[in-house]
């Protein structure tokens, strides 16, 4: 298959080597608006590079993985959508609520698969949670936590465009807690602080942040986000129920110092940073998008989905602002209402 690959950054650069590594690409077309990262690239993997999204979008791709900056996102998807070709988008769907609305009314009218990236959703301990609640295995589920927490915080430049802490880094757990429990979130409360860098409160966002959701059968769940956090990085999933519990993420790299007396440090060096601790899942995720380009299986996460996470991170965003709980329904635009996937 022939793959394009539009944004060359922190991630799309990643992306890049492990699209690169998969025997069913025989190439790659790269584009990005600095033309040293295409340089990069193209030098590295042996990949074609292109001037524009236009001319990637003419090349003969089978599909296209949009890994460039938040705000242009849905522009992008539409334009692959209009072109008639399948795409992978790096989370969130797009900056804001109303943008994210407009988008998937407009993809009402193509015929076209677009699936949301959720690496998470491909990783082999939370697939097995999601398998085990799916079974019954746990009863009656009565709480999920999901944590998210950075070694450190990215530049000044991306956390300005990013969308916010809520919609960049918790709408990851906020789209794996809805897709294991099976449940749609119907309220939040958001509480965020800023201690670290300036520039976070300079660009109106936070570094640290926690939020309580309640789900529609009543099952409470707690995420909670740091873009500091000195061990490691500490991606976790712990669900618990009336019959029985069960975590991801506790494996012999997660970045956590047992402080029980007599207890051997871990051997393994702590995960640092998302490159190692889901290199796996991209993997798994990938192959599943070259199945749904080459018409083998529907989007397992489409746009509606990734809404869904989305509504989540705006309603902590104005949970956070004014003090108090958000109900989902408060920030879903009315024209989606017809659109909601299953959370299953």
């Amino acid at each position: 298959m022939r793959i394009g690959l539009i944004g060359l950054g922190r991630i799309g650069a990643f992306h890049a080597g492990t699209l690169s590594s998969l025997d069913t690409i025989d190439s790659l077309v790269v584009t990005d608006i600095l033309p040293e990262r295409v340089r990069q690239v193209t030098d590295r993997y042996g990949a074609e590079g292109v001037g524009s999204v236009g001319e990637l979008l003419a090349a003969g791709v089978d599909g296209v993985v949009v890994a460039a900056g938040t705000d242009v996102h849905a522009p992008l998807i539409l334009a692959c959508a209009e072109a008639g070709v399948p795409t992978l988008c790096e989370k969130p769907v797009a900056s804001d609520s109303a943008a994210g609305a407009a988008l998937l009314r407009r993809l009402a009218d193509y015929d076209v698969p677009v699936m949301m990236g959720f690496q998470r959703r491909y990783d082999g301990a939370m697939a097995a949670v999601k398998a085990a609640v799916d079974a019954g295995e746990l009863g009656r589920l009565t709480t999920v936590r999901s944590t998210t927490m950075d070694p450190e915080p990215p530049s000044r430049d991306y956390i300005a465009g990013s969308g916010g802490l809520y919609r960049d880094c918790g709408v990851h757990d906020f789209d794996i807690v809805r897709w294991v429990t099976g449940q749609e979130a119907v309220e939040v409360y958001a509480i965020g602080s800023d201690r670290g860098a300036a520039f976070f409160a300079e660009v109106g966002d936070v570094d640290t942040a926690t939020a309580v959701i309640t789900f529609a059968d009543g099952t409470l769940g707690v995420v909670s986000n740091t873009r500091y956090n000195g061990r490691g990085y500490d991606v976790r999933l712990e669900v618990h129920g009336s019959a029985d519990s069960i975590a991801a993420g506790i494996d012999p790299k997660w970045p956590m110092r047992d402080a029980t007396p007599g207890t051997a440090a871990a051997g393994s060096p702590p995960h640092r940073f998302f490159m190692d601790r889901f290199a796996d899942a991209f993997r798994v995720e990938f192959e599943t998008f070259l199945d749904v380009a080459a018409g083998k299986q529907p989007s397992p996460c489409t746009v509606a989905d990734g809404l869904e996470a989305d509504w989540i991170a705006e309603a902590c965003v104005r949970s956070a602002a004014e003090h108090r709980p958000v109900r989902i329904e408060e920030v879903r635009p009315a024209a989606t209402a017809d659109s909601k996937p299953s959370a299953s």
